[in-house]
């Protein structure tokens, strides 16, 4: 059994997007750190990703996704996905600056490359080949920095509802719930968690992840779900801060 290419890229973004710094509660708070998941696909080990959140400087920070596929999963992905972030953070949460996805192989009609223009109000760019130039709104967000702002609500004790994703030529919409709270074994020990999940509207494929109150919101675990099928999990292997 093997996976699409642009099956497990949209999976390592979505692992990407469930972690965000620890304690963000206010920009100064934000800390850069490295930390190691384990992926599990459809009952299958997939492999890991590792990401990292580092400064560079003033307001601007970076955040990076590095997933190597495992097993089976080498014949369809022998190289390391990446995805980039860049993002300036401000009291109103991140504000994206530029976001690149790369596939891992050599053939570009797969990746990503955005740029975000705020003074224009244009988001331009190309995606799997497609040129993108779209207007902006208020709140965009990249598949990676809406879990920065979603943390950033979280511990100002806010509970969002929904946010606006770039996906690749397309502006989504994403509808955000609180599903209770639950005591789980991590990694770093039992914690206390609260469950949050998105989703498309109307959509019956859900992301839920578990945010550990007492480690600042750190997400800690996480899966998707589509009807009663769970299609990936995801688990903390390893934190460095």
């Amino acid at each position: 059994m093997t996976a699409r290419p642009v099956t497990l890229l949209a999976l390592c973004g979505l692992l990407a997007a469930s972690w965000a710094a620890p304690a963000a509660q206010a920009q100064e708070a934000l800390k850069p750190f490295t930390a190691t998941f384990e992926v599990v696909y459809r009952g299958m080990n997939a492999g890991t990703t590792t990401l990292e959140l580092s400064s560079e400087g003033a307001d601007r920070w970076r955040y990076v996704s590095r997933a190597n596929a495992r097993g089976v999963f080498r014949l369809a992905l022998s190289g390391e996905i990446r995805q980039t972030s860049q993002f300036a953070l401000g009291a109103a949460g991140p504000r994206p600056i530029r976001y690149v996805a790369d596939d891992g192989t050599e053939d570009v009609k797969r990746d990503i490359r955005l740029d975000f223009d705020w003074k224009a109000g244009r988001v331009r760019g190309t995606a799997e080949a497609q040129p993108v130039d779209l207007a902006v709104r208020d709140g965009l967000q990249d598949g990676m920095s809406v879990q920065i702002a979603l943390i950033r609500a979280l511990t100002a004790d806010e509970r969002p509802r929904r946010y606006f994703l770039i996906d690749k030529d397309e502006i989504k919409e994403y509808v955000y719930e609180q599903e209770g709270g639950a005591r789980i074994k991590t990694a770093a020990g039992d914690l206390d968690t609260v469950i949050w999940s998105s989703r498309r509207p109307n959509s019956d494929r859900v992301t839920r992840v578990w945010y550990a109150t007492d480690l600042g919101y750190t997400p800690v675990q996480a899966e998707r779900r589509r009807a009663d099928k769970v299609e990936w999990t995801m688990r903390l292997k390893a934190l460095k801060r």
